[in-house]
């Protein structure tokens, strides 16, 4: 698979096959993520990687919390401006809206709709997942540098015919998954991220992208 079709064939999925992921896979694709760029080279990523007994407790945990619908942890930093302004506000309801029509979820379908969002905690039934720390006493430039990494992460999965899911939601249940890692203590949990081989009778909707004159603009002859 090349740079290109890997790029195009990631996405975000969420429904996976049970099928174990081989760890000498997984640590090929992490070990080559290692040269990820970063400023100065300071490498700010934290990885943990789950499989087996101790996910398979984490998921339990989780989703038990959420259904029982107790409160999420304290931010330790925000997914969203409180008022996302045009034209990203639009992207995301975009995004809402065809992923649950793929789903067949009406838009008034509460209890749909949170039964279709626990399915996060349960990794969407992936086999496999990925959990991201950076330094509390890190700045906006590494929390970047994490940003190419986990990417340079999932277009390595796609080389290897995996899929995955990044996923903020788990910052809400931070404290439930410190109890399995016990990271330390100045380590910020970024984001999970779901691993594993797609379950092709999961419908989903692939969403867009803005057409490239929306988000590039050209200075120059050509």
């Amino acid at each position: 698979m090349d740079v290109y079709e890997a790029v195009k064939s990631r996405r975000s999925v969420r429904g996976f096959k049970d099928r174990p992921v081989e760890r000498e896979v997984l640590e090929r694709v992490l070990s080559a993520a290692a040269w990820s760029p970063s400023g100065s080279n300071i490498q700010p990523w934290n990885t943990y990687v789950m499989t087996g007994a101790p996910l398979a407790e984490l998921k339990t945990s989780a989703v038990e919390r959420v259904a029982h619908g107790d409160a999420w942890d304290k931010r330790q930093y925000e997914m969203y401006p409180s008022a996302l302004k045009p034209p990203y506000g639009d992207r995301r309801s975009a995004f809402g809206k065809e992923r649950y029509s793929a789903l067949g979820i009406a838009r008034e379908d509460w209890e749909a709709r949170q039964r279709a969002a626990i399915a996060n905690w349960n990794c969407f039934g992936a086999p496999a997942a990925l959990f991201c720390y950076i330094d509390r006493d890190l700045g906006l430039p590494q929390w970047a540098d994490v940003g190419m990494y986990l990417q340079t992460v999932m277009l390595l999965l796609r080389a290897e015919g995996l899929h995955s899911c990044p996923q903020m939601a788990w910052s809400q249940v931070r404290e439930t998954v410190a109890e399995v890692l016990s990271p330390p203590d100045g380590l910020i949990l970024f984001c999970g991220m779901s691993i594993g081989y797609e379950d092709p009778t999961v419908s989903y909707a692939r969403t867009g992208r803005a057409p490239l004159d929306e988000t590039v603009t050209f200075v120059g002859d050509q």
